[in-house]
């Protein structure tokens, strides 16, 4: 396969990023209500591909929810409770990097919870999405999949690379272990979860640049969106600043500039 070049995937990136946000506008002027699921293995590209989506749009509209394991609260909850208060409302898109579906995952392959759980899991999760989509939440599920030597390759690339180091967590370690008992896993969760009203769509991620446009292409195709009409936005001529005298550049402390800017 031929991978695209960083030129040209910096090129369809920025053109994809302008639409992102004219979906934005839409969605603002629209009060349409979008959560995205974002799920897969450990070092599929999932966060890059969130990167890369919302990184041109406004986090008042656009916003990332990742949440922390459960506190012992919470642990005591209905297990949807805490997901409940970081869904969409009208004008906004809430994307969910992991969700609620980390009961079908590495709460089943770790045994984080009892058989019960998962099974009652497996059972109300389906009637939960249909319920949000008749609330009127848009309900976009992607599901990054990578192959075993890919996915190897990032992580021996982790261990020589220390901004990515951090990403090497002791549960990352583990569930390399189990990549059978995690693909067994999946093939549950769609059996049960890949309904009608909220279908899991799969992303290709061995090659993260492709995954990226790709994933963010098929978002756009997915809502119905058009380019909202802006007021043309006109910067008239500052007044005169009278009256002000900047006081004294000795009495601030500035960063020292150890990279000064070249003549």
């Amino acid at each position: 396969m031929t991978k695209i070049s960083k030129s040209a995937y910096s090129v369809e990136l920025a053109r994809l990023q302008i639409e992102l946000v004219k979906l934005q506008e839409w969605v603002k002027q629209t009060g349409h209500k979008v959560a995205i699921i974002f799920e897969g293995r450990d070092a599929a590209g999932k966060g890059g591909t969130i990167k890369r989506i919302t990184e041109a749009m406004n986090p008042r509209i656009c916003q990332v929810v990742a949440l922390p394991a459960p506190t012992e609260r919470e642990k005591s909850q209905w297990y949807f409770q805490r997901y409940v208060s970081e869904l969409p409302a009208a004008g906004e898109i809430i994307i969910f990097d992991r969700s609620w579906y980390n009961r079908a995952g590495v709460e089943r392959v770790m045994g984080f919870c009892t058989d019960e759980e998962y099974k009652e899991f497996m059972r109300s999760c389906p009637e939960f999405e249909r319920m949000l989509v008749r609330s009127g939440i848009q309900l976009i599920k992607y599901w990054f999949s990578v192959s075993d030597e890919e996915q190897e390759r990032r992580f021996q690339k982790r261990l020589t690379d220390p901004a990515k180091q951090w990403k090497l967590s002791p549960m990352d370690l583990e569930s390399r272990k189990r990549w059978v008992d995690y693909s067994k896993a999946k093939d549950d969760m769609f059996a049960h979860t890949d309904i009608k009203q909220a279908p899991w769509y799969v992303v290709n991620s061995d090659v993260k640049k492709h995954a990226r446009l790709n994933c963010i292409s098929h978002l756009l195709s997915l809502i119905p969106y058009k380019e909202i009409a802006r007021e043309p936005v006109i910067l008239e001529d500052r007044p005169p600043q009278r009256g002000y005298v900047r006081p004294p550049l000795a009495d601030q402390t500035f960063v020292p500039e150890v990279h000064k800017q070249m003549v």
